[in-house]
Parts: structure tokens; sequence; C-alpha cells
């Protein structure tokens, strides 16, 4: 599962700009917009079935050609109302929707905000949206490498529910709150009658530092097996120079045992990703990963260590155009305990190259 944090005007997130009391209102404009990602991964262990590593929602098929994630969406935005409506198809739609009821499935964003201050920049948005958690999104392009990281995988990548958020007046600050469906849920669980939780404080002091910290709290479960869930992602993303760029990531999260436990199953990540832009059209990035669920609270492993595993990938990125994008990433996984399946055995590692070519407008 993953995470939907989703930057820029394809996806739809939309942090208001900074206003003052005397600002200029908005002219109501209709924006339409596409998204289209291929790809192709070979994998290394060769699955016979095609259908790669169960923990992954991403360019999750084996040595064929297929489509990642195509989107069409439509954003009206006016100074105290904006809507965007986004419906999307591919394997990260089959992937990520599966729990979902078949009509929701090719949905990526339906929601409607309203700005409740004449002087300042706050609003509530309600409906279908792009996670507030993570430094990595569905959009491929917007994202520094190629494929996603564990972190972003098997943490939201959108939720339903209503957010109240402020923008200061200088933008520096961004801060909301939300109540939600659980964690990336469109409908909730059957036999599920809690009310999931949810904050996110992002501060820019420039425009070449942010720094992010969001959370969840709730229960994802059915009432007879109710267990609380903490999660928290702190992330920071740093323009060194004008060619090279970080970001420093680490989510850790706590749920209990059981019902009623007072025990609680940990798992965290700590992540850092580099990139570095050779000229207009070419860019080298990598990432450098770990993930740790001991007690399979997010990645089951049936294994005596569970899922300890590090990730380490490379990619190179061509710019055809403006609007076209050609990348291509090594990515390697090293386990603790044998869980990547090659053939009729196990193996700690897991080694796939993987292409995209992405078109957006």
């Amino acid at each position: 599962m993953k995470k939907y944090i989703v930057a820029g005007i394809l996806m739809g997130i939309y942090f208001p700009k900074a206003q003052s009391s005397d600002s200029v209102k908005v002219s109501p404009k209709v924006k339409f917009s596409a998204y289209a990602e291929l790809f192709y991964t070979y994998d290394f262990n060769e699955p016979a079935n095609h259908l790669r590593q169960n923990f992954l929602y991403s360019y999750n098929r084996h040595n064929e050609l297929n489509l990642n994630l195509g989107m069409v969406k439509a954003s009206y935005e006016s100074d105290k109302f904006r809507a965007n409506m986004a419906l999307m198809a591919g394997t990260y739609a089959q992937d990520n929707m599966a729990a979902e009821q078949n009509a929701l499935r090719y949905v990526n964003e339906a929601n409607i905000g309203i700005k409740i201050s004449e002087t300042k920049n706050l609003w509530i948005d309600a409906g279908i949206m792009p996670s507030h958690i993570g430094w990595e999104s569905a959009i491929g392009k917007d994202n520094i490498n190629l494929t996603r990281s564990f972190a972003a995988e098997n943490s939201p990548y959108f939720e339903t529910g209503a957010k109240i958020s402020y923008t200061s007046d200088n933008g520096k600050w961004f801060l909301s709150g939300m109540v939600l469906n659980g964690w990336q849920r469109i409908a909730k669980p059957e036999g599920n009658q809690s009310i999931s939780f949810g904050h996110q404080v992002t501060f820019k002091p420039n425009d070449k530092i942010t720094l992010n910290s969001s959370s969840f709290i709730g229960n994802d479960k059915a009432k007879e097996d109710k267990r609380m869930r903490y999660f928290h992602d702190l992330y920071g993303s740093f323009q060194l120079t004008e060619a090279f760029s970080t970001v420093i990531g680490f989510d850790i999260g706590a749920e209990q045992k059981s019902k009623g436990s007072d025990q609680y199953s940990l798992w965290y990540s700590p992540n850092l990703l580099m990139k570095y832009q050779l000229d207009n059209r070419w860019a080298l990035a990598g990432r450098l990963e770990y993930y740790s669920d001991k007690n399979g609270v997010i990645i089951a492993t049936k294994t005596p260590n569970g899922f300890q595993t590090f990730g380490y990938s490379f990619n190179i990125d061509y710019a055809v155009s403006k609007n076209i994008v050609f990348r291509t990433e090594a990515r390697a996984f090293n386990s603790k305990d044998a869980i990547f399946v090659k053939g009729d055995d196990f193996k700690q590692g897991n080694f796939f190259v993987t292409t995209s070519l992405a078109a957006w407008f």
C-alpha cells in the first residue's frame, strides 16, 4: 500500500498560495491534465506468473510491457472554492485498489474544498484525496527515483475523509488536521466503526529547504479485532547546490499486538535519496533504504526475523522533451531471511531492472 502525497498539478495536491487580506481574487477556471507511464521490469528471480513482490504496488510486473499509471484529471479553482476529479487505470490502480468496491477502483481523486476565511488561507476539503504522508507520490516523474521506496509502498498513497488546512501569509507554514476512513481506504472494512485521525505540518524556511511532519492514528480492523495504530512520517528535502538535491526521511509505526493489549509491534524505515542534475536533459539519482517489520504488521513474511530488508537503487533519467521523460533504474534487495522466491527456492536477495517512459500535459 502506499502512500499518495502527490506533488504538482497533475496529482492535484494543492497547497494554497500565500495571500494577504487585500490580495487579488482568483478568477474561476477549469484545468484538464493527463499523465501516462509505461514500464518494463526484468526481475532476475523470474517469477513464473509475472507478479513480483507482494509488498510492491508500483511497476510490479515481470518481463512484460505494461501501464503503471494512466490518469486524466479535471480541476476547478476560484477564490473560495476548488474541486478535483481524476480517473485512473494501470497496474498501480489494480494493485492499490484491490480492497475497494469495483466502482471505486478507477477513482484517483474526487474532492471538494471550500475556503472558510475572508482574510486567511483557511480551507476545508473532503473526499478522496492524495495522502498527507510521505515524500514520494504515485506520479513517477515527480519523484527522485523511478520506483517507490519500501516506505512509500507500505504507507497510504491516498486517503478518504475531511481536512482543515491553513497556509501562512508568507507561505512558509502549512498546517492540516484530518478525519479519515482509515489507513489507505475509501470504504471502511466490514465491521469497522472507528474514526482515524491525521496531521501534517510543513515548514519551508526558503525555496531550498522543506521540512515535513505527518501522522496517522486509528484502527483499521474490524471491531472485534480492534488494534490501535500510531504512525509518524518525518522528512526533509534539501536543494544543496543548483545541481545536487537530497531527501532524508524516517517513518516509524506502532500497533497493538492484540485488542486491548498494552504491548505494541514496531516497524520503521530510514531513507536517503540523492539526485544530481547533469544538465537540462540528463540526471542521476540513487536511494539507500532499510525497512524493519519483525512482527509482520505491514509486510508479513512468516519467517523467524520477519521483514528486515536493505534496498539500494540507482537510476539514470533522460528528458526527451519538456513533457516526456525516459528513466532506467537498477535496484537490489537484501533481507535477513530468505523471503524472495526464485523457482522452487527462497533467496535472501532480489535484483531487478526497470525502465519507464512517462508523458504528461
